[in-house]
């Protein structure tokens, strides 16, 4: 990889450009989001489940790939000096090559269990590295191609589009794993393979350069939290996916243990999660753009509290699965929302010429407190459920205190309400 010769990073994209990168961004998204979501969500959750992994380690790997943003902040000087096309590449080729064990997961299943959870766990820390070096340039590109008045609409096609896909393979899936309870093998093997089509198509992605007069360096990023509402926008936005990502691994894992779901019904309750973002992206994209952010952000939290209390009365019955269902749902609707919402709030912050500095030191600090937050949720249930009689209690209250801690998330984005 060669350093290109200093480009000048004010000249913006042409009319054309900038609408072949948002047909590039849209088409590429949509096997790369499959991909992103068998390695890195409810997929290797469940996986690790099957395998008898401990709370503990679950939580680690609900966390890891938002936990290894912090790899960014160091790598930010590489957009000085390589186009951010090179670098999505090189993540994404990263990613592509250390998932491809778990295509093998039924051999690797056969094996010692500490092995296994060994090759497994491995193969998972080193696809979200992958994913972080990837995610390290993808927001400045696609800051690029949209017009500041529509961006809530762009995000809400972009997430719309990967969405229905998702979908799509989810319900092959649950088809798939209701025939063979731990065939995750096939699974993993159909996004490694939608992981190379989306290869090919970011490979002609047009790109707005920050290579320039201006070296690029961490500690100038750092330094954006001087302004008020910076630090506000990521106190408000750590402060809900903290708790998003802390909360949402485990209601997976008590529908599991606790409910005695099988694979196959809790990757129902995933189609549902994802569905609830297909039908609401688009119409959250034209209200926060016509309402504006914060009264989306205030909506989603105080909904999403709501659901986590739902949660906290959840027990053995014939309405259980139907509740399930409804809730991961209406969860995806409400978080959908959300992040159409402070997405519009960051781009608005950002600099349209060099973006880059604010998009990575946000997504880093976020990345960093919500990658902890299910790890330490998970070390905290550990014990509590070893001492219990019951589990089903115990994952009550957890839902109990992250409805509270939820309903509270949205008080540091009052400073931008409108009027």
């Amino acid at each position: 990889m060669s350093a290109a010769p200093a480009l000048d990073p004010a000249s913006p994209l042409s009319d054309e450009e900038r609408a072949r990168g948002r047909r590039l961004a849209i088409a590429s998204n949509v096997p790369f989001q499959t991909f992103w979501v068998a390695f890195s969500e409810q997929l290797p959750t469940l996986a690790l489940v099957s395998l008898g992994a401990s709370e503990t380690l679950i939580g680690i790997q609900s966390g890891m790939r938002l936990g290894l943003a912090v790899v960014q902040l160091p790598a930010l000087r590489l957009i000085s000096w390589y186009p951010k096309r090179t670098l999505l590449i090189t993540g994404h080729l990263l990613a592509q090559s250390a998932s491809l064990p778990l295509v093998f997961f039924a051999a690797i299943a056969g094996l010692e269990h500490g092995t296994a959870l060994a090759i497994v766990f491995g193969s998972l820390f080193l696809t979200a590295l992958g994913l972080d070096l990837g995610d390290l340039v993808w927001f400045p590109l696609l800051r690029a191609y949209v017009e500041p008045e529509r961006i809530g609409r762009f995000f809400g096609i972009i997430r719309t589009s990967w969405h229905a896909a998702v979908i799509v393979f989810l319900v092959g899936g649950q088809l798939w794993l209701a025939r063979h309870e731990n065939g995750f093998g096939l699974l993993f093997g159909i996004a490694w393979l939608l992981g190379l089509v989306r290869l090919a198509l970011i490979w002609r992605l047009p790109e707005r350069s920050e290579r320039g007069g201006e070296r690029l360096r961490a500690r100038d990023a750092l330094a954006l939290y001087r302004e008020p509402r910076l630090r506000r926008y990521s106190l408000g936005v750590c402060w809900t996916y903290a708790v998003r990502f802390a909360a949402l691994p485990f209601a997976l894992v008590m529908l599991r243990r606790a409910l005695g779901f099988s694979n196959s019904a809790a990757i129902v309750t995933t189609i549902a999660h994802y569905a609830g973002g297909v039908v609401s992206l688009y119409l959250w994209g034209a209200v926060t753009d016509r309402l504006g952010a914060f009264w989306v952000c205030r909506t989603a939290v105080l909904g999403v509290s709501a659901l986590y209390l739902g949660l906290a009365f959840l027990g053995p019955g014939a309405d259980t699965t139907l509740f399930a269902v409804g809730f991961f749902f209406a969860h995806s609707a409400l978080m959908a929302g959300f992040g159409v919402a402070e997405t519009r709030l960051l781009f608005e912050l950002a600099p349209a010429d060099t973006p880059s500095k604010t998009l990575v030191v946000t997504a880093v600090v976020e990345g960093v407190i919500c990658g902890l937050a299910p790890a330490l949720a998970g070390a905290v249930l550990d014990p509590l459920l070893a001492h219990a009689s019951e589990p089903l209690p115990v994952y009550h209250g957890f839902f109990a205190a992250a409805a509270l801690l939820m309903s509270l998330s949205f008080l540091p984005l009052r400073v931008f309400r409108r009027g």
